[in-house]
């Protein structure tokens, strides 16, 4: 259900006593006082990328705030820095009644929200998500963490923020590249659920769209995880892509490659064959990878990390046309000519 409140619309997330509002409006940074509460010491996370300015107007607002800036990227999702967040906290005495908020990407959403989770067993936790991948995706359903031995999001819980800002004004400082690794997870909701989405980047002009874009796919993740919160069954959906897009984002110290584009790798095996020049077209389109030079047998090996991994299988959803998903067991022994699809 979408409410209209003058330009806003507000979704609203139903999980009972975790239930929250997701508010997108442009402009909404500026009443983030209005729609957070903030009247107590607040703990802002975020990171060197991000415009100082969004911090510090979350920080006018608060009764004390403290303003904590990790550096830009993933190497941010480590325990040292859970550790170093969660000390300043105790240095500035917050309690149980205090709040932390996260300005800032999915790395600062994951990583704003784990402390969050994990300070007293647990304070309040908002988000402002700044990217495309964090404002259409990352930003909502509760999941948070941070990487541990180079493995991702291996360590981490299920918390579900207080209420969630998505201002699409304050993507306007993001590179075309930037841009595109969030659209990633928009062609896979479009792929798994939403045949209209999907024709949306096929139909092209995805600026004009990009509106569209975002709510629809905030649309089907609430809908995913209100039917699954933690992830027994159907939100697997939402891992679309990531099985190999994971393992190769094991190794983004050796292609640099942001998240969304290996999620964009991950989904290509993932097609069906009368389906996969649709979406190397659509890939093609936004700027993603269709191909990379990697080594099978490594990408195969990082597999054996993966969360959904049960003995020698792993559960993967796949696509054989738009808007119509099938969940499978794949054997490891698989992986390799599916990685072989993707490799230059």
């Amino acid at each position: 259900m979408v409410r209209y409140m003058s330009d806003s619309k507000v979704l609203r997330m139903e999980l009972g006593e975790n239930s929250y509002d997701i508010v997108i409006e442009r402009g909404a940074l500026k009443r983030v006082g209005e729609l957070f509460d903030l009247n107590r010491k607040v703990m802002i996370v975020t990171d060197d990328g991000v415009p100082e300015e969004y911090a510090d107007t979350v920080a006018d607002f608060a009764a004390e705030s403290t303003v904590f800036t990790v550096p830009q990227g993933e190497s941010s999702k480590e325990l040292g820095w859970w550790r170093a967040i969660l000390t300043k906290m105790l240095e500035r005495e917050f309690t149980r009644r205090d709040c932390v908020v996260a300005v800032g990407g999915g790395v600062v959403g994951d990583l704003a929200g784990f402390v969050a989770a994990t300070y007293m067993r647990g304070v309040d936790f908002y988000n402002i998500p700044t990217t495309v991948l964090s404002q259409l995706d990352s930003s909502i359903g509760g999941k948070n963490g941070v990487n541990l031995n180079d493995i991702k999001n291996m360590v981490g819980t299920f918390y579900q923020p207080k209420k969630v800002i998505i201002d699409l004004d304050l993507l306007h400082t993001l590179t075309t590249r930037q841009i595109c690794n969030g659209l990633a997870e928009a062609v896979k909701v479009g792929l798994t659920s939403d045949k209209e989405l999907f024709e949306l980047f096929e139909n092209g002009n995805v600026p004009a769209h990009i509106d569209e874009i975002v709510l629809r796919s905030l649309l089907v993740k609430k809908d995913v995880v209100e039917q699954d919160e933690k992830e027994q069954g159907l939100r697997r959906i939402l891992n679309f892509g990531h099985t190999i897009g994971h393992a190769i984002e094991s190794f983004e110290h050796l292609n640099g490659l942001y998240h969304g584009e290996c999620v964009a790798l991950g989904m290509i095996p993932m097609v069906s064959d009368e389906l996969r020049p649709r979406l190397l077209k659509v890939l093609e389109e936004i700027h993603l990878p269709t191909s990379i030079e990697l080594n099978v047998d490594e990408v195969s090996e990082a597999l054996v990390h993966d969360k959904k991994i049960q003995g020698n299988s792993v559960i993967v959803t796949t696509v054989d046309e738009p808007g119509h998903y099938e969940m499978k067991s794949i054997q490891y022994s698989e992986f390799a000519p599916l990685i072989e699809m993707v490799k230059k």
